[in-house]
């Protein structure tokens, strides 16, 4: 099938089939002379980068209730930002985000740029968030590739070679497709291609507007493809996290991670380096300081980009005048708790902490 009228018809389908989401306009709308707001396209984006759009909702509601505009998020204290994004995961992203934000108000006037080539000189903008900004908010023509676009064009044309190495073919080939008019969408129509038919498990081949072209399917091995390099294992770290409560009030005591490094800037609760080499049996000989810490029965597991980590829970329920003072700690009270910048792991942390061991299970 010729590119131009195999982009014509996943536009058409993409006309009646396109996916309702809060940072999009509709390509009716589009067609009605609606512009997308380059901020919201921005922001989903950054939020979309490994996570998922189910998961991504919630967020980018909140922080577009929070922070309506560009000039709105730079002038945030980085500290409501961190809180905001706390759960959403990969952190840096959320420090980027501030970054960029603030450039985007101090040197743009707060409008974003237009093209790849300015795009990229943002902070924490990459090529692949500099196309789909380019052509989804601009119409820029451009290449947009996510995963879900690598899994289609893979099957579209039966490339074969493993991921990563197929990447510069693919985005050949999407750069071959993205037509001269309306490239935004159709970049946004591949995305949800991907991501309602053509899906990793059992693709839904009969319902595709480009069964027909599609090589993959016609030499039945759609379900195989993308292939993908064998993953390294993943190491094992351990340590030991220290969550001092007081007896009184039930504040935690909570203190801030160095600002760069991972889960930079987020809040936690005291606690030992994460090693592959360390001593489970003298875990408690990490305290930040000397109280009656009791070790939980349980232990917290947690998975990160490039390492699995299991931490020992140690509580200690002392008066708040007991505890040293550590430096960027505080006492977070009962209430407050919930709305500290914690990440995920530090949740666990605290569930398991707080709970009794008798209401525990591993």
């Amino acid at each position: 099938m010729h590119s131009a009228s195999a982009s014509q018809i996943l536009l058409t389908w993409y006309d009646r089939h396109a996916r309702r989401l809060p940072w999009r306009v509709s390509p009716q709308n589009r067609a009605l002379g609606e512009v997308p707001d380059p901020y919201r396209i921005w922001l989903s984006e950054v939020m979309l980068q490994q996570t998922t759009v189910a998961a991504v909702k919630d967020y980018f509601e909140k922080f577009t209730m929070a922070w309506p505009t560009v000039e709105d998020l730079a002038a945030a204290p980085e500290e409501d930002v961190m809180k905001a994004w706390a759960g959403l995961g990969y952190y840096s992203r959320a420090r980027n985000l501030k970054k960029c934000a603030d450039a985007v108000a101090a040197d743009f006037q707060g409008r974003f740029p237009d093209t790849e080539e300015d795009l990229l000189k943002l902070p924490g903008v990459g090529p692949y968030t500099a196309a789909a900004i380019a052509t989804i908010a601009f119409d820029r023509h451009a290449a947009v590739v996510d995963g879900n676009v690598e899994r289609v064009l893979s099957r579209y044309f039966r490339i074969e070679t493993p991921l990563p190495d197929a990447k510069p073919e693919i985005k050949a080939r999407m750069a071959e497709l993205t037509p001269q008019a309306r490239p935004g969408d159709f970049a946004q129509a591949v995305m949800d291609l991907g991501a309602t038919l053509c899906t990793p498990r059992r693709p839904a081949c009969a319902l595709c507007p480009w069964m027909t072209g599609c090589q993959a399917h016609a030499s039945g091995v759609a379900e195989t493809l993308p292939r993908k390099a064998p993953k390294k294992q993943k190491p094992t770290r351990y340590g030991a996290a220290f969550v001092a409560v007081d007896k009184n009030t039930g504040a935690v005591l909570l203190r801030r991670r160095p600002p760069s490094g991972l889960l930079g800037g987020m809040t936690e609760v005291p606690g030992t380096v994460w090693s592959e080499v360390f001593d489970r049996e003298d875990a408690a000989t990490g305290a930040p300081f000397p109280a009656a810490w009791t070790r939980r029965t349980a232990e917290v597991k947690h998975t990160f980009t490039h390492f699995h980590l299991r931490l020992d829970v140690f509580r200690a329920d002392l008066e708040e005048s007991g505890a040293p003072v550590l430096k960027d700690a505080w006492w977070s009270e009962p209430e407050t708790l919930d709305g500290e910048a914690l990440p995920t792991v530090m949740r666990k942390v605290l569930a398991l902490a707080l709970t009794s061991d008798h209401d525990q299970s591993d």
